[in-house]
């Protein structure tokens, strides 16, 4: 069993910046993939950005050159740094730990760009 727990979400103007923070505990496997989803208002979730255990990172066409995922010294952590916001970022942000076919999911964090 995987606990993830997000945190670091927030209201910010456009054009600001935030940092969100998952923890992945309990039974983590060393080769496992980390992602940051999102779900705006009446629409799909999305896949945001995705990380391997081995640093593998790869990150929508949309949010190429504003987001960065990377992994903490602790392994099982993984943060989403965004810069340049737009009101189109506007979404519950969710974690995700994956190993083989298991997957496991954070609550989720709201993210709000508004001025």
């Amino acid at each position: 069993q995987v606990r993830v727990v997000e945190s670091g979400g927030g209201l910010v103007q456009p054009g600001g910046s935030l940092r969100l923070s998952c923890a992945a505990s309990g039974s983590i496997f060393s080769v496992n993939v980390m992602a940051w989803h999102r779900q705006a208002p009446g629409k799909e979730r999305e896949l945001v950005a995705t990380i391997t255990s081995r640093g593998t990172a790869n990150v929508r066409d949309s949010v190429k050159g504003r987001f960065t995922i990377s992994r903490g010294d602790a392994k099982n952590t993984v943060y989403l740094q965004m810069n340049s916001l737009i009101p189109e970022d506007t979404a519950v942000y969710y974690c995700r730990y994956s190993s083989g076919s298991y997957d496991a999911w954070g609550q989720g964090t709201q993210v709000t760009v508004s001025s």
